[in-house]
């Protein structure tokens, strides 16, 4: 079997609209195509062995045996290879469960497609499940254990912490969008004007300077010490001597940790003697030069949890540890202790895996003991100096018993040191009593504090306190996202959306919109290209300074990754028509309408799609969409209008000149479509149909008809605004035509324009797109030969695979079919078969260059422009 391709898909796509993280993995069964698994001897009885846990499948028989059943019966290694990828990453801690296997046009190729909850995990899967495959085809043994602790591994690495995920979890349920920003745990939350960041338990709210005096451990405890708070007696050592000073005055037993120290590295706790000391210096130093050493408070270690000056939970925690039982000794306990299912690799689990590190072996050696003593039963042996969970620490929920003076007190601490998260460790009896009476003290303040201690204690209640935490961040009545209008379609899509940005921008928003040219913020380009993709349209979304978002969205970037966003107000579907057809597994029609309408799925309950009535498979959709949706049309007596109009519902038509929203039996004309400078005087209809898709989105979104009808009258087209979209080049004796047309569609829309323009002569310059279909070639060529007078054949910069012979045959196929004697050259350099036509050119000619390199043409022409005015001017 031979992988070809392994996709990540990160957003609504082809297979599912809600579960958007998914891998497809293109894979060619080869010899494998004639073996399903029932023909394989022993393959049934290998694979449950190896992974008896997929007895819980229950496939398409719907009973737990049923993916066994499937393997007994017989199925294809495609849909095994599926179900593996799906338990193997179960079994690491990724509970996953959707999947879908489907074969492709060619045979014994599939696409075996399957949720992932990380993306590199989900590749490794997916590479790791044809191994497992291919072992168990020829009865190798598989080392099942490797490939569960590689991928708990790959988990761990790219994972978002506990704290971070429980915010992001928080968010999406709440449907916050969110996108992560670079590979840690700096997330974003919302989009553009709207969003608001976090990394970890630090919020874009929160204040440097206070996260700066919750890292000086000496100036937090100077500051809750001169607000009468309680806290240990210390001082600040860098040395023996100055060591030996503070020891002096506040006398053993007592705490060393480093000024500069987090979750407890570098601590040493209940130091007795001076030998100790020493060593408790010189381990904090290793991690900053000056050390705190305070009085050692007897008690419990407790966390309290405040988030916007309001305490939400209290635990206390408790340090690794193992209770001996008198036969066991440490080492096996430790052992069986990390047999607790709760345990895990990471933050897989409720708690952590306990190691043996130098921390264990110091705290044995005060002991006296080693790993190979056996403890006394009911003896409890602390393993490590701190309480972290991270260490392998456990936790006990105490929300509910904390005093309300000690409740108080806490969200007192948040505001003198200013954060909007804190953390705050308190050594104490107990939390019952006030801490005055229990004679307890604040030990530390801390900025970004975890999270799982509470949300997932070893004992007592978990407490969402994730909640409060997206609460402060987008309080009631705060948006979050903006409003997002997603163009889609086969021809005018980026027309459209520059219309619709230009209708929004003249309106007042801050626009940022993509396009097949580049991406843009109101009317400045940030980068030029071909940004239809979700990562164009992910670019924008990131962008604090925009207020509203119109996105082209090209089928490529929706079957390569998926849509770029989650939701989007309105959806935009200028057509359906041949193109790109025979690649990525996209054959027909049909199967490019289920690309487009991913964009239209995508719209909020309660947003718009708008459809193309004059567009037969446009229309195909336009009862199964969950939205509300919004029909135009060329003709006034399409039926589809007709039946909109009896029902009252809202279209958009172009009637006796006028552009006209319409519901029901009401009319309001937006303005006369030849005062709109982008339909060339009403000469080019196609231009119309983009006008009436970016008119009916405006209008629902609530334009006004006379602001639309005034950003249609100021959008002027130009090679600047609107590059390759109809650009028209006017010379003293001739003009040239530039646009992007390169399927049969745009083809017929330029000779619809072409039929209203007169001319002595029309000269073409086309060439056929090495990936298209032959039909969609030589129907081009037919076109051509309807439309001009000459044609001067070049050739695309990428041929795709095909000879330049093979592509100049079949558009000479076409024009020959024409019906019409056209002369024709052939000449392979675009720039030279400009050039060589506008030489050519008599009076009266006009120039057509159907050009996929468009800023190359425009630059020649704009050149012979400039020589012809200078040439003027020296005549003058």
């Amino acid at each position: 079997m031979k992988i070809e391709k392994i996709q990540a898909l990160r957003g609504p796509n082809i297979w599912s609209i809600r579960r958007k993280k998914l891998i497809q993995m293109r894979l060619d069964l080869e010899e494998m195509e004639e073996y399903p698994t029932n023909k394989i001897a022993g393959f049934r009885e290998r694979i449950e062995q190896l992974i008896p846990s997929l007895i819980t499948h229950r496939c398409s028989e719907g009973v737990e045996g049923g993916f066994f059943h499937r393997v007994e019966t017989g199925t294809w290694m495609g849909h095994v290879i599926e179900h593996i990828a799906l338990e193997i990453q179960t079994l690491a801690g990724m509970d996953v469960g959707f999947g879908r296997t489907r074969e492709t046009k060619t045979p014994g190729v599939y696409n075996v497609v399957f949720n992932y909850l990380e993306e590199n995990a989900g590749i490794y899967a997916a590479e790791e499940a044809v191994k497992i495959a291919e072992a168990l085809i020829e009865g190798k043994d598989y080392d099942l254990n490797a490939c569960i602790h590689k991928l708990k591994e790959i988990r761990e690495r790219v994972r978002l912490g506990p704290s971070t995920g429980s915010i992001v979890e928080e968010a999406a349920s709440r449907k916050i969008p969110w996108i992560r920003l670079g590979t840690n745990s700096l997330v974003q939350l919302g989009y553009g004007v709207n969003q608001q960041r976090f990394q970890a338990t630090i919020t874009g709210n929160t204040s440097s300077i206070a996260v700066d005096i919750a890292c000086n451990k000496e100036l937090t405890k100077k500051m809750l010490h001169d607000a009468a708070i309680p806290v240990p007696l210390g001082d600040l050592v860098a040395d023996e001597e100055s060591l030996k000073n503070v020891i002096g005055k506040i006398c053993y037993p007592v705490v060393l940790k480093p000024l500069d120290g987090n979750h407890g590295k570098g601590s040493s706790i209940n130091v007795n003697d001076w030998e100790a000391a020493k060593k408790g210096l010189e381990h904090a130093q290793q991690y900053s030069k000056k050390v705190i050493v305070e009085k050692y408070i007897t008690g419990y270690d407790f966390r309290v949890l405040v988030i916007n000056n309001k305490m939400v939970a209290a635990a206390r925690r408790v340090p690794a540890h193992v209770v001996g039982d008198g036969v066991l000794n440490i080492q096996q306990l430790i052992e069986k202790e990390n047999k607790d299912p709760r345990r895990g690799y990471g933050h897989e689990n409720v708690l952590t895996e306990i190691d043996v590190d130098k921390d264990t072996l110091t705290l044995l050696e005060k002991l006296k003991y080693t790993l190979e003593t056996i403890p006394q039963k009911g003896e409890i042996v602390y393993l490590k100096s701190t309480a972290n969970l991270s260490t392998g620490g456990t936790s006990i929920d105490v929300t509910d018993m904390v005093h309300p003076e000690n409740i108080t007190m806490a969200e007192r601490i948040s505001k003198i040191i200013g954060l909007d998260v804190c953390g705050i460790d308190i050594m104490a009896e107990n939390l019952t009593q006030p801490l005055k009476e229990s004679g307890g003290a604040i030990i530390e303040v801390n900025a970004a504090p975890g999270f799982r201690m509470h949300l997932a204690p070893s004992e007592g209640l978990p407490r969402n306190v994730a909640a409060p935490v997206v609460d402060m961040l987008y309080p009631p009545g705060k948006p979050f996202t903006i409003p997002i209008i997603a163009v889609t379609g086969t021809n005018g899509k980026t027309t459209t959306t520059r219309l619709i940005s230009h209708i929004v921008k003249s309106n007042g928003y801050r626009v940022g919109f993509t396009t097949s040219d580049g991406i843009y913020i109101q009317n400045t380009m940030l980068s030029k290209g071909d940004t239809t993709g979700p990562l164009s349209a992910e670019f924008i979304l990131k962008d604090p300074t925009v207020e509203f978002a119109v996105l082209e969205t090209a089928r490529g970037g929706i079957l390569r990754s998926g849509l770029g966003f989650s939701q989007c107000d309105i959806g935009v579907l200028t057509n359906i028509a041949e193109d790109h057809l025979g690649m990525n597994d996209i054959h027909s029609l049909k199967d490019l309408t289920k690309v487009k309408r991913v964009v239209l799925d995508s719209v909020k309950k309660n947003g718009w799609s708008v459809l193309n009535a004059d567009n037969e498979y446009s229309m195909r959709i336009v009862n199964d969409l969950d939205c509300n949706v919004a029909i135009f049309s060329m003709d006034e007596n399409n039926p589809h209008m007709v039946r909109f109009a009896k029902e009252g519902k809202i279209t958009c038509v172009y009637e006796e000149g006028f552009v006209t929203i319409k519901k029901g039996d009401w009319k309001i004309r937006i303005g006369k479509a030849k005062d709109f400078p982008i339909t060339m005087e009403g000469k080019a209809r196609f231009m119309i149909e983009n006008v009436l898709a970016a008119s009916l989105a405006s209008y629902l979104y609530g334009f006004g008809i006379e602001d639309i009808s005034n950003s249609l009258r100021t959008f002027i087209p130009s090679a600047q605004l609107t590059p390759g979209r109809l650009n028209v080049f006017k010379f003293k004796n001739f003009k040239v035509l530039i646009d992007f047309a390169h399927n049969p569609a745009g083809y017929e829309a330029i000779e619809d324009y072409l039929k209203n323009i007169e001319s002595t002569k029309k000269i073409g310059i086309i060439s056929g797109v090495g990936d298209r279909r032959d039909n969609d070639i030589r129907e081009c060529g037919k076109i051509a030969g309807r439309m001009f007078d000459h044609i001067i054949i070049r050739n695309e910069k990428h041929l795709r695979g095909r000879t330049e012979d093979e592509i100049n045959g079949l558009i000479i196929e076409g024009m020959q079919s024409s019906g019409r004697d056209v002369s024709y050259e052939i000449i392979p350099k675009e720039i030279e078969a400009l050039k060589h036509a506008i030489g050519m050119a008599e009076e009266g000619t006009f120039i057509t260059a159907l050009s996929d390199v468009i800023s190359n043409a425009i630059d020649l022409v704009q050149e012979y422009q400039t020589k012809e005015l200078l040439e003027d001017d020296k005549n003058l």
